[in-house]
């Protein structure tokens, strides 16, 4: 068994999905609000058996290493490491060689200089005036801006890059920074342009990426660097560099959302204050931040607070071992404007931070009538499944007495209720196939085997790429095959591909490479076989289309997000058709 198959088989997708989306029964599988778009009626299912996931609204779905790509922005080898760890599964790494290390140096000083660059045009050149009218316009001091290194990108295509290029860099060493951009025809230009600038350190001071804001009233108001060798937004906290001391020394890190929350703290004093650079903290940055204190508080904005505090919060206390606190900013307020009205409110407001287990508590009560019997019961299924995921038992016996004072039931009903909880879960893993049973080594065997006969021929004979057939990332359900379809078709022989994926899929590649393929009738075969991914991907939109909406019409319900799959159902059962009558026309699929 590959580390990949491993990590899937030791992980629930229901469990996985349900740290972001409250989920609900819907017949054999799952339902709920899907997490990648706005929606009224759930038209996001989890399918326990299948360990897949999919969204009409989005018409998107895959298997948990995709969600988790998708719902926190990270690539194939970060998703794998994540779920990983979580599933007690070791990864396999390499050291850095010799000259990947250099490599690596090089990009260090790349950013370093671009940095230096922009900072240069952000204090001496006439057209980062608006920029410097701005930064006054927030208040911060010269020594504030040098501190943070604040600089400005020209309205230039080309100046950073023909700036770099002049001190020995090579334009692929600045595409792989991130600092430009390669066109699809090949050219190369600056990433940012006309814009303020916000280098991102490291906790050993080393800028691994920048952050950029617009100077007029275009969208989006905030970019950041891409994913970069050096640059991994979801495990970086911007700031950290100046507030790992501060942190250290009074045992209590507060999170903030953006740069300029940030900046306008530490000048005012307050330098234990770090970004998460959105409104979604990860359990990486709350990792990094463990090693320097196991006190956290959350300062973001009352929405984002709410929401990381449903869904989050109790990770973020179990990775800790400690309680999370949550900051209750005056409405329509962030950081930045509370600290630059009135300094001194910042640590009565800190001070105040409640539990956020009790902040959670507060916003479901708010919005529900505790006097109704429903509003009861729906504040019992949003906040139990919370408290059951405690690892300190104290804690989690003082929540289940609150829950029962709060909806004025005996505890003993509450207790009763998280035991009917934990028996059904234990029962639905009891009853889900062990990773040594054949049922379960036989379902994803089955559920691949065409895949990944698909990519073994494409990858032994490249010259199939040419060959007009309709073959989509999408078609391929299994996230490392989908990696590997997509890398492939990008790249032009096997050790660009190899460089491009991450370590942790080139067994899996490799396995592909082996597989002893007889060289007749290649193009008939592979043709048969796209055919045949991609009809199986529309069957299995279709059945999964029929049975939410009969689970629609069972409820009486009249979920516009659902309603719309009867219009969109069309076009698949064409192409079905199509794809039929092809198969018809051609002969059976070869033997392999």
């Amino acid at each position: 068994m590959s580390v990949i198959e491993d990590v899937k088989q030791r992980t629930d997708i229901v469990g996985v999905v349900s740290q972001y989306v409250a989920l609900k029964k819907a017949g054999r599988n799952l339902s709920g609000l899907c997490p990648f778009h706005s929606e009224r009626h759930p038209s996001f299912f989890v399918y326990p058996e299948q360990q897949s996931w999919h969204c009409f609204g989005c018409n998107t779905g895959g298997d948990v290493l995709s969600f988790v790509m998708k719902k926190e922005n990270l690539d194939f080898g970060e998703a794998l490491r994540l779920l990983a760890e979580k599933a007690g599964v070791t990864i396999p790494s390499r050291a850095p060689r010799g000259e990947e290390k250099e490599a690596k140096e090089r990009l260090y000083k790349a950013n370093e200089t671009a940095a230096q660059f922009f900072h240069n045009l952000l204090l001496n050149s006439s057209e980062g005036e608006k920029a410097r009218g701005y930064l006054a316009s927030r208040g911060l001091s010269a020594k504030t801006v040098a501190d943070f290194q604040l600089g400005f990108s020209l309205n230039s295509w080309d100046s950073l890059k023909q700036y770099l290029l002049e001190r020995g860099y090579t334009e692929d060493e600045l595409v792989r920074a991130g600092l430009v951009v390669e066109a699809e025809n090949g050219r190369t230009h600056d990433r940012f342009r006309n814009k303020l600038m916000f280098p991102i350190l490291d906790i050993k001071g080393r800028v691994i990426g920048f952050g950029a804001r617009v100077l007029d009233d275009s969208l989006p108001k905030y970019v950041n660097s891409p994913q970069t060798p050096l640059f991994d937004k979801s495990a970086s906290l911007y700031g950290i560099n100046l507030a790992a001391p501060s942190i250290r020394q009074q045992d209590v890190a507060v999170i903030v959302e953006g740069y300029m929350d940030v900046i306008t703290a530490h000048q005012s004093g307050f330098s234990n204050v770090v970004a998460s650079m959105g409104t979604s903290v990860t359990e990486r940055q709350v990792s990094t931040l463990k090693k320097l204190t196991r006190n956290m508080i959350l300062a973001l904005d009352a929405d984002a607070a709410g929401e990381e505090a449903m869904l989050r919060g109790i990770s973020y206390e179990n990775i800790l071992e400690a309680e999370v606190r949550v900051v209750i900013l005056p409405e329509g307020k962030d950081p930045d404007n509370v600290i630059r009205e009135d300094a001194k409110s910042w640590p009565q407001l800190i001070a105040q931070a409640v539990p956020i287990m009790d902040y959670t508590f507060n916003m479901v009560a708010a919005k529900l009538d505790l006097t109704q019997a429903r509003d009861k019961s729906l504040a019992v299924e949003r906040l139990l499944p919370v408290i059951a995921d405690m690892k300190d038992t104290v804690r989690q016996a003082h929540y289940l007495q609150k829950l029962a004072s709060l909806v004025r039931v005996d505890v003993r009903t509450i207790e009763a209720k998280l035991g009917e909880m934990r028996r059904r879960e234990s029962k639905r893993q009891a009853q889900a196939p062990r990773p040594e049973a054949p049922a379960q080594a036989a379902r994803p065997l089955m559920s691949n085997r065409r895949e990944e006969y698909c990519l073994a021929l494409l990858l032994r004979y490249p010259e199939l790429k040419s060959v007009e057939v309709n073959l989509r990332p999408e078609y391929f359900s299994s996230s490392e095959n989908r990696e590997i379809f997509t890398a492939w078709m990008q790249t032009d022989d096997l050790s660009a591909l190899k460089e491009k994926l991450d370590i942790s899929i080139q067994e899996h590649l490799d396995s592909l490479l082996n597989w002893n393929l007889p060289p007749n009738h290649i193009e008939p075969k592979f043709i048969d076989c796209a055919l045949n991914l991609e009809k199986e991907y529309w069957k299995n939109w279709e059945a999964r289309k029929a049975e939410a909406l009969a689970l629609e019409a069972e409820a009486k319900g009249a979920g516009a997000d659902l309603a719309k799959l009867e219009e969109e159902g069309i076009a698949p059962a064409l192409r079905l058709k199509e794809i039929y009558t092809q198969g018809r026309q051609r002969r059976p699929e070869p033997r392999r």
